[in-house]
């Protein structure tokens, strides 16, 4: 990078880059997830139960960024699949948790470590520590900018 590139443009510049880096990893992640014979919708919502255990149906959509009637129709095409079912909370009768079944348990861990894979094959370009220090300074642009107002 020329080293005559004012703040500006060294600012627009790498928001550039991160924009295009970005895109290319994302487009990475979404090809994974279809070789994997499953949507995304579907993917995210049994990552989401493998990683944080039984969740009211609104929670996971906010999660995952669905409207309530999306969820509503991904967790009962999921259900109807037999990879999850919905439960009673024990603490509040009032509220439907959805957790995975056994099968869904089995299909998304496995599923999840292929994913994982497709995704060291995608960083493979960077060292494990250069990754280390590109994830810290992400977070640290991240808050950063999250600080800064208009």
């Amino acid at each position: 990078m020329p080293e005559s590139l004012d703040t500006s443009a060294l600012s627009t510049k790498l928001w550039l880059s991160l924009w295009k880096a970005s895109r290319s990893i994302e487009a990475h992640a979404h090809r994974s997830i279809a070789s994997l014979d499953m949507s995304g919708t579907d993917f995210g919502i049994l990552e989401a139960l493998l990683h944080k255990g039984p969740l009211p149906v609104n929670t996971i959509g906010k999660k995952i960024l669905l409207t309530s009637g999306s969820i509503t129709t991904a967790v009962d095409r999921l259900e109807e699949r037999g990879l999850v079912e919905r439960i009673d909370d024990a603490s509040d009768r009032r509220v439907r948790l959805v957790r995975l079944t056994a099968s869904g348990t089995k299909l998304i861990k496995a599923a999840f470590m292929q994913h994982q894979k497709h995704l060291e094959k995608a960083m493979s370009h960077l060292n494990k520590e250069e990754q280390r220090n590109l994830l810290s300074l992400l977070k640290k642009l991240g808050q950063g900018a999250d600080e800064v107002s208009l």
